[in-house]
């Protein structure tokens, strides 16, 4: 057996050659990080113990009508809206719940979810309506949404805070957002409870 010795390219123009699919390789695993497709990130924060919002009964008080009492804020978080995820662009599900804390705050909380991992998701709050399948996979950009921060894991229980101010009426849609991509991978559509 005669050992081959390895030929390394001596022109400039196969080094270039060499350089450019090398940094096409590198760009290619960083833009499209195909290990995620096989992994999972796994987040189980503590969520909120919630009650249904009930809106306060007429004539309550003492005096037959609504009082300071009715009127308080509850003592623990409330359900304000909820919903569930549906498939988009990868298979999708758990629900989607916003919840009021008792100091008047909001908080997204995602429960049970299951998605693909992705490079570059994000979750939304948007004013799109929710669409299954293919329909939905690029509406949430189209419209008003507010970024509640990058995706903690692709399973599992999550929190994400609600900053202040945001209008809840409007923004009845959760996506999960693949920002690199401008895609949705699952979204939930938000219904009142009380």
């Amino acid at each position: 057996m005669v050992d081959m010795p390895i030929r390394l390219p001596r022109t400039p123009v196969s080094w270039a050659v060499v350089v450019a699919l090398t940094a096409g390789a590198v760009f290619g695993l960083w833009w499209f990080q195909p290990w995620k497709a096989v992994t999972d990130t796994r987040v189980d924060e503590r969520l909120s113990e919630v009650v249904e919002t009930v809106p306060p009964p007429v004539g309550a008080g003492p005096t037959g009508s609504a009082g300071p009492a009715a009127s308080a804020r509850p003592a623990a978080p409330a359900l304000v809206s909820r919903g569930e995820f549906v498939t988009q662009e990868h298979d999708t599900s758990g629900t989607a719940r916003v919840v009021r804390a008792a100091d008047g705050g909001h908080r997204l909380e995602l429960v049970g979810l299951a998605t693909s991992n992705g490079p570059d998701l994000r979750v939304w709050l948007s004013d799109q309506p929710v669409r299954a399948g293919r329909a939905g996979w690029g509406a949430f950009d189209d419209g008003r949404w507010v970024e509640l921060g990058r995706l903690k894991g692709n399973r599992g229980d999550q929190a994400y805070a609600i900053p202040a101010g945001t209008d809840l009426t409007r923004l009845t849609s959760v996506s999960i957002w693949c920002k690199r991509f401008a895609v949705s991978f699952g979204a939930a559509q938000l219904t009142p409870t009380g």
